[in-house]
């Protein structure tokens, strides 16, 4: 005996029928709200992305002016090309804050507060007061650091290796700095005995130490004035006439590098050899300058915020030494003040600026 599964003309659809129905049914359901959610999803993503995709945000705090042609910045270099070769084109991936505090050190209190308040992720301190004002703005934020000379002393850091808390870098002199620029000025000029070092701030115990070791040894005389901003700059050269001072040493922090130009017009206005760090300092007008590569420094201090953007933490990353150094002789200067710089000094120079 065999049974029809089939349903007559007028019978109702069995179970299968209608459960293979609904099935169907689901299906369509399914697949159309999976296709206006695949284009709402599309619609949104952009939005997503972007929020999500937040380009980081760096601080730049400077000391000095706006950088020109004529007056450039120690840390105009950060940007460019530079930071193309880690992979940034700023306006696209990054965004680069910078904040100019020219020449006055009472500005870099809010320069740095209006960093803080864009919530930038990183913030590059162009020398000791710019530092100082990021350190009092946030204890959070990382800051890397362009300068200083004794990281440990300034309170900054429990160790070159391990600095701890949210601040890393380079330092730009140190101990054994100090003899060399002495030396360099002695064998431009052999004929000098009295030397004024004209410096901010003053240095630790074993820089001066070593400072006045090698003037012993090379017979100089040492005269230190400090100066605290332009206003003492006059003051200062007065007093190096009244110990009849034969050459100058400025000690490149802020407000050296700053005025820069003024320091250089005054020496050579008084006869003065003058010799200090950064190329910067020979292009303003110092006889000599001998210092950190500038454009090295900065490179390197973009390495520092790369690894900082990825996530690591500033008081993991050891502080570094240059690396680079750069011997400049202004021949001009030389002219002006009667000179004649033997060809040994010449022959090192890495620039001569006829």
């Amino acid at each position: 005996m065999s049974v029809s599964t089939r349903a007559g003309p007028g019978s109702q659809p069995s179970a299968v029928a209608r459960r293979t129905s609904i099935d169907c049914d689901d299906t369509h359901l399914t697949r159309a709200s999976f296709t206006r959610g695949l284009v709402l999803g599309l619609a949104l993503a952009p939005m997503f992305a972007g929020a999500q995709a937040r380009a980081p945000r760096v601080g730049i705090l400077s000391f000095g002016t706006v950088p020109t042609g004529a007056n450039p910045d120690p840390v105009e270099g950060f940007g460019g090309q530079v930071l193309r070769e880690f992979g940034y084109v700023e306006g696209q991936n990054i965004v680069v804050e910078r904040r100019y505090a020219d020449g006055r050190p009472d500005r870099l209190a809010a320069l740095a507060a209006e960093l803080v308040q864009l919530k930038v992720d990183v913030i590059l301190a162009g020398g000791p007061a710019p530092l100082e004002a990021a350190r009092k703005a946030t204890t959070t934020i990382p800051i890397v650091v362009v300068g200083g000379s004794d990281p440990i002393h300034e309170g900054w850091a429990k160790s070159l290796a391990r600095p701890g808390g949210n601040v890393t870098g380079l330092t730009v002199s140190f101990p054994e700095l100090g003899p060399k620029h002495l030396e360099l000025l002695k064998q431009a000029q052999p004929g000098i005995s009295r030397v004024a070092v004209v410096l901010e701030i003053l240095p630790d115990d074993d820089f001066m130490n070593e400072l006045q070791a090698g003037a012993r040894r090379l017979g100089l005389q040492l005269q230190v004035l400090k100066i605290s901003g332009p206003g003492d700059i006059d003051a200062a050269f007065l007093l190096a006439r009244q110990h009849r001072a034969e050459a100058i040493y400025a000690i490149p922090t802020n407000v050296v590098v700053s005025n820069r130009e003024r320091l250089a017009t005054l020496a050579m206005k008084d006869r003065l050899s003058s010799i200090s760090g950064f190329p910067m300092m020979a292009q303003a007008g110092f006889l000599l300058s001998y210092g950190a590569d500038l454009g090295d420094l900065i490179r390197r201090s973009v390495v520092y915020v790369d690894k900082i953007l990825k996530g690591a933490r500033p008081g993991d990353l050891a502080i570094e030494r240059p690396a680079k150094f750069q011997l400049i002789v202004n021949l001009k200067t030389a002219k002006t003040l009667g000179i004649t710089i033997p060809q040994s000094v010449l022959v090192r120079a890495d620039e001569v600026i006829q």
